[in-house]
């Protein structure tokens, strides 16, 4: 089980610096006297790509929308790491919080008949990205809520000073945002703050509001 000195040297393979940085923060790698990427320093890594585009615009973009077609009430923000993505990998920082090779970044907005969905995914450890639009008539939305998931993950353990990796398998505990319609739901990463909070229940009363 786990990953061996070989197996990251491969996935390194063709990598830029910044994404091998990235895979042997979370798999390992150098041994313990090396001097790898911090926890603080893989998420202003993260923030930086983040922060590379507008987002905001790319959705309406996407969406074929102009911002005036769709101020029923505020756009909504969300972003996060995702676990879900089944080829990313996690780690439990020094900070006792989860992080993932997987980055995903949501913008919904509100029409007076319909929501629209903008979600855009990234890896830091490879060049792949996934991009999605759906659109929702508010009569066909059951709830907006959050969601408690767990994921069960293969995770570095330690380092020993030889290089050598361990790996445990661990419950990865996270919250994401949940758009439910008849037969099907629809998940955004998100971190769980006064923001989101205020957000989920703004949306929530202009659904009862539209549905009432």
């Amino acid at each position: 089980m786990g990953y061996t000195s070989q197996d990251i040297k491969r996935l390194c393979k063709g990598r830029t610096e910044e994404q091998k940085k990235v895979i042997k923060y979370f798999l390992g790698g150098g041994g313990c006297l090396s001097s790898g990427l911090k926890d603080e320093e893989y998420d202003a890594l993260v923030q930086a790509k983040a922060n590379s585009m507008d987002f905001k615009q790319k959705a309406l973009d996407k969406i074929g929308l102009d911002e005036t077609q769709v101020n029923e009430i505020e756009p909504v923000h969300f972003e996060g790491y995702d676990f879900d993505e089944k080829n990313a990998y996690a780690k439990w920082g020094k900070d006792h919080v989860w992080r993932s090779t997987a980055y995903q970044i949501s913008w919904i907005f509100f029409s007076s008949s319909q929501v629209y969905v903008y979600q855009y995914t990234f890896k830091m450890d490879e060049d792949s990205k996934r991009e999605f639009t759906e659109e929702f008539f508010y009569k066909d939305i059951t709830n907006f809520s959050t969601s408690s998931d767990t994921v069960d993950k293969e995770v570095l353990d330690k380092v020993s000073c030889s290089g050598e990796a361990t790996y445990v398998r661990k419950n990865v505990d996270y919250n994401r945002f949940q758009l439910v319609v008849p037969g099907e739901k629809f998940y955004c990463s998100m971190k769980q703050n006064d923001y989101t909070e205020r957000a989920i229940q703004g949306m929530k009363a202009k659904l009862r509001e539209k549905k009432g």
